[in-house]
């Protein structure tokens, strides 16, 4: 019998920020039992990915493997790491561990899918264990910017392993549980870490992290001082940073109003799970709609520029009856997103045109990060001191920074990026390179980023399409003329015509000409067609459009 190994996989979250999944397993090669850590997805943006709803992991490796999947654990509920639950999970079938929040938001995602949400069980933290085959994992609490964050300390017959999830520093959150450095002392004397797999976002920002609780008093001064009605927005989930602008606000005298369904889902399942024990008062848009600006507060979602979140929809004008004017504040209580600078800055850009002052965290006095910086993650690596550190979460240069780092400090580390498998009781030796890719959510249906269908749109969105009708009868003559159909063309060409005519011309031409052979192949003439009009396009804008081409063929009677 082969010996038992103990084998790390991440299909997302390694080598980018986002989409996290990340496989363990342990058993004799090829029969190891698994077990799946997160099911996360990432945004699309309509210059790579147009029309597409969400991006998740590639689970086809998993999937072939569904039979010795034994758990799937949530470390906690931002969308990058638990939004492909209910999209993912019917292709896994596996129970599903999480705490009592991140549960919760499980089980309203199980609901919307007609999933079974019995299927998701609620633990408690450390020192409560889950048994999952030879896995035996626990739930430390730890600090981020969504209550019950956890990471994961998962005891194999081989070693421990500390699965970090995202965290900070932050000894005093707000809302929910605070670090503890006793904790990961108690995790590293109790047995060596073989490996810590880490949060990689923040290396290269080499202060140590601020905590929550620091912006209480710069933002109740700024609202105190504002004039008009106040805006803020900030991720949905970050619980604590709603209770700390609701509590600004009302100590200013506004009445609060939460704008987004996120939001509220947010607050109401942190009441509901007892995270959230006191949140000032909401009123609902109607009744803000009734209330002086000057003392009413909207806290709404939108805050990386979404086209449908509540921000965007006051940027353009009215939202549930309410509108922002001039002498009003803006407030971005968060940190834009790389590669969402510019749907922000056309919101910011609307509320200048509107004469409102758009306030945003450039000094850092109205955001603080949900992840630890550099000396953070270097206390740490202290703290647990492991045989090996994996870094996670994190583009490339993230990945390879932190590993740079944890090496400097004499722990043995490598980049390990999506899709390489990990044999961790031989090193960071790579044992397999698996074959990852992405699944877009495309309006109701999961497609493969592979199958053509968002290289298509992105083709016609570039160079435009045009639809070619040609009819012949029953002795492949053509029947009147050619026709053809623009869209996303210019009407008219370098000639001055007007393109489809020109179309038209060539191919009624082309048509009068072409010898039997041709007329009677369907293959041949859409191949000719298809030629032919690209070549026109091509001659008179320049481009070489998508074309359909539908050749109807008059049977004899």
């Amino acid at each position: 019998m082969s010996a038992n190994r103990l084998i790390y996989l991440p299909l997302g979250g390694a080598g980018e920020i986002g989409m996290n999944c990340y496989v363990y397993g342990y058993g004799p090669e090829g029969r190891e039992r698994l077990i799946v850590v997160d099911l996360g997805v990432t945004f699309p943006d309509m210059e790579t990915t147009p029309g597409v709803d969400l991006i998740m992991a590639d689970i086809s490796w998993l999937e072939e493997r569904q039979d010795r999947i034994e758990a799937i654990f949530i470390t906690h509920a931002h969308e990058d790491h638990i939004g492909a639950l209910g999209h993912l999970w019917p292709r896994l079938k596996a129970p599903v561990y999480a705490r009592r929040f991140t549960g919760t938001i499980g089980r309203l995602k199980f609901e919307e899918h007609g999933l079974p949400a019995d299927q998701i069980t609620i633990v408690g933290a450390r020192p409560e264990v889950v048994e999952a085959g030879p896995f035996e994992v626990q739930f430390v609490p730890v600090s981020h910017s969504i209550p019950e964050s956890s990471a994961l300390v998962i005891d194999t017959p081989a070693g421990r392993i500390v699965h970090s999830g995202d965290f900070k520093l932050d000894r005093s959150p707000v809302v929910g549980e605070p670090w503890a450095d006793e904790t990961f002392r108690a995790i590293a004397a109790e047995r060596p870490v073989k490996a810590l797999m880490c949060d990689s976002t923040n290396v290269f920002s080499l202060h140590p992290g601020r905590s929550e609780a620091t912006l209480g008093d710069p933002l109740k001064a700024l609202i105190a001082g504002a004039r008009g009605m106040v805006v803020a927005t900030t991720f949905a989930s970050n619980v604590a940073r709603l209770k700390t602008l609701a509590e600004a606000a009302a100590a200013a005298d506004r009445s609060i109003c939460l704008l987004g369904r996120a939001m509220r889902r947010m607050v109401t399942a942190a009441q509901e799970s007892g995270v959230l024990t006191s949140f000032p008062a909401v009123v609902s848009p109607e009744e803000a709609a009734e209330i002086p600006r000057q003392n009413l507060m909207l806290i709404v979602t939108g805050s990386q520029g979404e086209r449908r979140a509540a921000s965007a929809q006051l940027a353009r004008g009215k939202y549930l009856g309410l509108e922002m004017k001039e002498g009003d504040l803006f407030l971005f209580s968060s940190k834009t997103i790389p590669g969402n600078e510019r749907g922000v800055l056309r919101i910011v850009n609307s509320f200048s045109e509107m004469g409102v002052d758009v306030v945003d965290d450039a000094g850092g006095l109205y955001h603080v990060s949900g992840h630890a910086n550099r000396p953070d993650l270097e206390q740490v690596h202290t703290l647990l001191w492991p045989e090996m550190l994996v870094p996670m979460h994190g583009e490339h240069r993230h990945l390879r920074e932190h590993a740079r780092v944890a090496s400097a400090k004499g722990i043995t580390a490598d980049v390990i990026t999506n899709g390489m498998m990990v044999d961790l009781t031989r090193g960071l030796q790579v044992a397999e390179y698996i074959d990852t890719g992405r699944t877009y959510l495309d309006g109701s249906v999961l497609i493969g980023a592979r199958d053509g269908v968002v290289r298509d749109r992105i083709r016609m969105a570039l160079n435009g399409h045009v639809l070619t009708t040609v009819i012949l009868d029953e002795q492949d003559a053509p029947l009147g003329e050619a026709w053809v159909e623009l869209m996303g063309l210019p009407e008219r060409g370098r000639t001055g015509r007007a393109l489809s005519e020109t179309m038209e011309e060539e191919l009624s031409d082309y048509l009068g000409r072409a010898g039997a052979k041709v007329l009677r192949d369907d293959d041949k003439l859409d191949e000719a067609i298809r030629r032919l009009v690209r070549q026109v396009a091509m001659e008179e804008i320049g481009k070489k459009p998508e074309v359909t081409v539908v050749v109807s063929r008059l049977m004899e009677g």
